[in-house]
């Protein structure tokens, strides 16, 4: 699996479309990217303008494919009008350890490899 983090902080009075188009596009990437297992947009306690948004993904291939999306062009085009310049961090990279409720296989398809499968 494959792990995308971004932190934001979007411009006073950009809040509103910052969410609109970062919710349009996160339903939008779990909808249309069969490689995409999992996006969450989380706003950073006490800093209404600040968010953290994180990706999961089948592997490192769908996480490229999602750069090549139309929604993924749109999310940029607004982000040059309401992210303050230098604050977007992004990391990203393959999963090394993950639990959840249930477990990685029966939370998400294809999560659980043996180690054959590696």
């Amino acid at each position: 699996m494959f792990s995308q983090v971004v932190q934001v902080r979007v411009r006073p009075g950009c809040r509103e479309e910052f969410l609109a188009v970062v919710t349009a596009t996160a339903e939008a990437t779990v909808r249309d990217e069969p490689g995409c297992l999992r996006v969450e947009v989380c706003e950073v306690a006490g800093e209404p303008d600040a968010f953290v948004v994180t990706g999961l993904y089948a592997d490192d291939a769908a996480f490229a494919a999602h750069g090549r999306t139309p929604h993924a062009a749109a999310w940029q085009r607004v982000a040059e009008r309401t992210v303050v310049p230098g604050t977007e961090v992004g990391t990203a990279g393959r999963v090394l350890v993950g639990h959840c409720v249930g477990g990685w296989a029966e939370a998400l398809p294809g999560a659980h490899q043996d180690e054959e499968e590696r």
